[in-house]
């Protein structure tokens, strides 16, 4: 299933606000499986994390070469220690 141009133009926006809003984000893109598309992950310098769909894995590591940041494959490269302790501290 295809993301709509409307839909990735919003993803586009949501996720160059996270980025432009929050300090150190780094990429970490997700390969499909049967269950979830292509994803990624951006992760700020504190934790802070956002998942959204993406178009390709390649359009991914696109978007953060685009935007000067780094990307890492998630399944050769595991989430940092940062990203579980925001979630542990959100929880609360």
């Amino acid at each position: 299933m295809e993301i709509s141009k409307d839909d990735l133009a919003a993803t586009v926006g949501y996720l160059d606000d996270f980025v432009a809003t929050r300090r150190g984000v780094e990429v970490w893109v997700e390969e499909p499986t049967n269950f979830n598309r292509p994803s990624i992950v951006l992760i700020a310098y504190d934790g802070e994390w956002t998942r959204r769909v993406v178009p390709s894995t390649r359009w991914g590591h696109q978007f953060a070469e685009e935007r000067q940041l780094a990307s890492y494959d998630a399944g050769v490269v595991s989430y940092p220690q940062r990203m579980r302790d925001w979630n542990r501290r959100s929880k609360g």
